[in-house]
């Protein structure tokens, strides 16, 4: 059914990913300090907290208007949960988010609601995240229709535009989820984001259950849709090649924390932090000779607990470079970079 998309536009036809060129402004959205903590409890009729999940430790970093910023690390550093804070679907424990000026985590429900037409999500998996009892146009027109912004004909109208807009044909607005394949249902994912014409949009991992073909077409998608209606990015995944085409700036995460941030060509040349490093060490390199003579960087042991994770630098139990501090003293969060070039990093020995 893949097949059935419509390409019309030059960027939907390529099989690979070309890359973001995109500029940026001024910050739209500044996180400052966040921590989510979930709490873990005991007992079967008394329950009482006995310890907090730290999915979230104290996160800094802004998004530019304009601009990808890429979120990556390993499964369960706290990505998406970070994603889901930022839209108040997780409440954040403390910290601010400030966008365009205002803190979302002190607004009420009814502020917050009207502000989510601002802010929108394409979630993961294109299966789960659509309703199979309703149909294309009726999901599509949800957003419109409980934000108040076209009705009738002029909503029918404008589920058909934004078909099209994502390369689906418009008479598909009645048919059903369970007609289209893993590509056509996050387009129509991303068609339902696009309704309320937001200004930012958190991709969690848009990509990561499709075929790596459709993957090359999605990720089009989403620049193209970036360029034509001025939208902001935070693009969270796994995959450090994607993320590399897609991003303006990268940051990394490690249990909670961000362990570097800064240019995608700066952070993918010149990684500081050991963690960033292993992590590129272990993206494949489609050149034998390359593969041959380059360094891998194995880490010893497995990813900490987030309900006890360890003191100091929570990356020092795997760290081929950690000393006496790293174990003791959490690390600054700095910017270390030159030349006008901004490069954040959380590390002792940088």
């Amino acid at each position: 059914m893949e097949s059935e998309v419509l390409t019309s536009d030059e960027g939907l036809q390529a099989t690979g990913i070309r890359r973001n060129g995109n500029g940026a402004g001024s910050a739209i959205l500044e996180v400052k300090d966040l921590r989510v903590h979930f709490p873990v409890t005991a007992g079967m009729i008394f329950q009482r907290k006995v310890a907090d999940v730290r999915a979230v430790d104290g996160v800094n970093f802004s998004v530019r208007k304009g601009e990808t910023l890429g979120l990556v690390g390993e499964s369960g550093c706290g990505k998406s949960t970070t994603g889901k804070a930022i839209l108040q679907l997780h409440k954040p424990t403390t910290g601010e988010i400030l966008f365009s000026g205002r803190d979302l985590a002190r607004l009420k429900s009814g502020e917050m609601r009207r502000m989510r037409r601002n802010l929108q999500m394409i979630f993961q998996d294109p299966y789960a995240s659509l309703n199979p009892r309703m149909s294309v146009g009726s999901i599509v027109s949800e957003p419109l229709a409980i934000h108040g912004l076209a009705s009738g004909n002029e909503r029918r109208e404008r589920v058909r535009e934004l078909l099209q807009v994502v390369g689906l044909n418009p008479y598909y607005a009645n048919r059903y989820p369970h007609e289209f394949s893993g590509g056509q249902r996050q387009r129509i994912g991303i068609a339902r984001a696009l309704a309320v014409e937001p200004d930012f949009i958190v991709c969690d991992e848009p990509v990561s259950a499709l075929d790596v073909s459709i993957q090359a077409q999605i990720i089009n998608l989403l620049m193209d849709l970036q360029e034509q209606f001025g939208l902001t990015y935070l693009f969270i995944a796994h995959d450090l090649s994607v993320v590399r085409h897609i991003s303006d700036r990268v940051a990394v995460m490690y249990l909670g924390k961000l362990m570097e941030l800064s240019d995608r060509n700066e952070i993918y040349e010149n990684p500081l932090h050991p963690y960033t490093q292993a992590l590129l060490s272990a993206v494949p390199i489609p050149d034998p000779r390359v593969e041959q003579t380059r360094e891998r960087i194995i880490l010893a042991g497995d990813v900490p607990s987030p309900v006890s994770p360890p003191s100091g630098c929570v990356f020092h139990t795997r760290c081929p470079i950690a000393i006496d501090e790293c174990k003791a003293i959490v690390p600054e969060w700095r910017d270390v970079g030159s030349a006008g070039k901004e490069h954040w990093v959380a590390c002792h020995r940088v």
